[in-house]
């Protein structure tokens, strides 16, 4: 059976989806969720969700699934011992080293991996499998024919999100809210700002980072069919009301199978942007586009779906009696489908002076549970003839066996806890950090570039198979390291790996990765692996975790602080993007396409304008047709070497995208003889200021 995964912003909205069919509820305690901004649970109200919940047959997971600092694993490791002792059902996360905080913790405790890990492949899913996780979120922009390939070969449940809001960048890569505005996305504080209007090349009233809601409700039975293990719909900060309603709709789909228009008209009143679109489908375009309208409440709807947990008790939990009316004894006992069992005794029965009590008497009395959770199946009789008890001790013994049974539902059994393992904190080196380089173009390799010698040189994949001889001059100058596309899907990797067994025929032996699902297929090929920003490495347990991958080297995520990166472990030799324009987001859909109407992936010099004249360059993700969208100024630490130099950083990269070689030359000058700081062009990203 598809479970049915509601979002509980508030006792409210929990309330909303289990009275309308959810089957379990995901919801946030505390700051380590993604929806910050959702009213979430304090820990006390997180027992009672919990309990209420499970009273009614529905399971709890809790969102942990933001980046989780070393200053604040004290009080991760206090959420995570509340939550297993209130009884909840599995945890949500994103963070290698929250993953390995709650094995430590909790080591029954269900993990199921957050789309914010942005696992997109069978090898991604397998790595969760590694890891002990039970689940797995997919990222949301895979299509039918991918979840289906997943579904068939998954070790573990696949969870997959089925209606809401869509974000325009794969999950847990979008750094866009952070970089422009201090909040972070892979700390449950994005501030939208792909819902705001940009131009391209100049500010226009457009809106090309904004997609319409997803909506699969035609699909479920589909997605079923195919083995996905639960349907998850969005919507954390979206009013009671609206999880009432979407919830309606697709307990509905999922029961008869069918979807009427009526359903169709009830999710676009609850919420829409100019209609609702889908990857599902597979059939990407400008068409998936659209902005929320202002539009009058509708009172009378929103009362409607009130009353559907506000006035009633949808009963949900199906039950059975059994009475036994003996002459000088009577016992009702309650039994619930997974086998709880309670008991009480009863008045003494009377004998008959009319009519004597039967079956069927007590059957329509014990029957009678509404207001309750439960709805009866069946009712067992032993009665001796001529008996008789009164119709209020019968109903008052239903309610006494019932309120037995809600507590017993309520408890759980008393945990397993584990200790948090000391994390260690591996000293970085006291030499000064040597110099990388990543290129996005051919051209960029500069004469001066290689008369530098830089540690590694870091070059895309697509560029080294271009050119056999190329290559292989350039293995002779520095270690050159494949950059592989940050995303790449299953009906791609038997390219991506004939490729990587070329370029290790040219002498190539390392490849550099930002995502845990290339882990398997780089190694498939026999190369070494260095981790990339895109793996958000924030914790000393997750630097920590990257030594136990055996990775070369890993890109520190450019949201820490300085004190953050001087603080970390640096279990593996850690490097630090100094220079460049940071990449803000990694759509599947085309920017530059959406641009044109057809594909012109082969143009550059593609930008989009917010209205304040602010400027965001867009390339591509190596050599597919997705697209990385960069911020205008460049990040600039050329000028402060000796506040990286003490950081105990193994190296720091220079990172070009859209510079042509008299730039990138210009640039070489300056790290070697730095030119001032330019506030107009360049940026010291989020090293100083942090983010929330």
């Amino acid at each position: 059976m598809l479970e049915l995964l509601a979002p509980a912003g508030s006792m409210e909205a929990l309330r909303a989806a289990v009275q309308n069919g959810a089957n379990a509820v995901y919801l946030g305690c505390g700051q380590f969720n993604a929806r910050q901004s959702a009213k979430n649970f304090t820990p006390q109200a997180l027992t009672e969700a919990v309990k209420y919940c499970h009273i009614r047959g529905v399971a709890v997971h809790l969102t942990l699934n933001t980046l989780v600092s070393d200053r604040e694993t004290e009080e991760a490791t206090a959420l995570i011992r509340h939550a297993v002792n209130a009884g909840v059902d599995a945890f949500i996360v994103q963070d290698l080293g929250m993953v390995q905080l709650c094995r430590q913790l909790a080591p029954q405790m269900p993990l199921h991996g957050s789309t914010q890990m942005t696992v997109h492949s069978l090898p991604g899913v397998q790595f969760c499998a590694g890891l002990g996780m039970r689940r797995v979120v997919l990222s949301r922009e895979l299509s039918r024919e991918e979840i289906r390939y997943i579904c068939a070969n998954s070790p573990i449940e696949i969870e997959v999100f089925g209606h809401g809001a869509l974000c325009m960048c794969y999950s847990g890569q979008c750094y866009l809210s952070a970089v422009i505005g201090g909040r972070s996305g892979n700390r449950g504080r994005c501030a939208q700002p792909c819902r705001q209007s940009y131009g391209y090349d100049r500010w226009e009233n457009k809106y090309p980072l904004s997609l319409k809601d997803n909506c699969t409700v035609q699909y479920v039975k589909e997605l079923e069919e195919m083995g996905v293990a639960s349907l998850k719909l969005e919507g954390r900060m979206k009013r009671p009301e609206y999880v009432a309603a979407v919830t309606q709709v697709y307990r509905s789909a999922i029961d008869t199978g069918s979807v009427t228009q009526k359903m169709l008209d009830q999710l676009t009143v609850a919420f829409n942007r100019q209609g609702f679109t889908d990857y599902y489908s597979g059939n990407l375009g400008r068409h998936m586009f659209g902005i929320r309208e202002d539009s009058a409440t509708d009172e009378r709807w929103c009362k409607q779906m009130r009353q559907s947990y506000e006035s009633v008790e949808n009963p949900r939990v199906a039950v059975e009696f059994a009475i036994s009316i003996q002459p000088h004894k009577t016992i009702l006992a309650v039994k619930d489908a997974s086998g709880r069992t309670c008991s009480i005794p009863g008045p003494i029965p009377e004998p008959a002076r009319t009519s004597a009590l039967t079956h069927d008497d007590v059957a329509a009395r014990l029957s009678k549970t509404g207001g309750t959770p439960y709805y009866c199946t069946q009712v067992h009789s032993d009665i001796a003839p001529g008996l008789m008890l009164p119709a209020a001790a019968i109903n008052a013994m239903r309610r006494d066996v019932l309120n037995l049974l809600t507590a017993q539902r309520a408890r759980h059994d008393t945990p397993v806890l584990g200790r948090a393992a000391k994390v260690l904190k591996h000293r970085g080196l006291s030499t000064p950090p040597a110099l990388t380089v990543q290129v996005t173009t051919r051209e960029q390799i500069t004469p001066k570039l290689l008369t530098m010698r830089p540690e590694v040189l870091y070059v895309p994949l697509h560029i080294l198979c271009d050119d056999t001889e190329f290559t292989r001059e350039l293995t002779g100058h520095c270690t050159v390291c494949a950059v592989l596309p940050r995303v790449v899907h299953d009906g791609e990797l038997d390219r991506l790996q004939q490729n990587l067994r070329a370029v290790k025929a040219m002498g190539i032996r390392e490849a550099l990765i930002g995502n845990v699902g290339l882990l398997l297929p780089v190694r498939e090929c026999g190369l070494r692996v260095r981790g990339d920003f895109g793996l958000n490495l924030y914790s000393s347990a997750a630097v920590n975790f990257a030594r136990d991958l055996q990775l070369r080297s890993a890109c520190l995520s450019f949201e820490m602080t300085l004190p953050q990166i001087r603080d970390v472990s640096k279990a593996v030799p850690c490097e630090l993007l100094v220079y460049g324009r940071l990449p803000l987001m990694l759509t599947e859909n085309c920017l530059i396409q959406g641009r044109t109407g057809k594909c012109s992936c082969h143009t550059t010099g593609a930008k989009l304008t917010d209205k304040t004249g602010a400027e965001f360059p867009i390339i591509k993700d190596g050599d597919t047709c997705r697209s990385v969208l960069l911020n205008g100024k460049k990040l600039y630490w050329l000028d402060r070497s000796e506040d990286i130099d003490r950081l105990g950083l193994w190296a720091k990269r220079l990172y070009f995208t859209t510079e042509n070689p008299r730039e990138v030359d210009r640039v070489l000058s300056a790290y070697k003889t730095p030119t001032p700081f330019d506030p107009g062009a360049a940026t010291r990203g989020l090293y100083l200021r942090g983010v929330e």
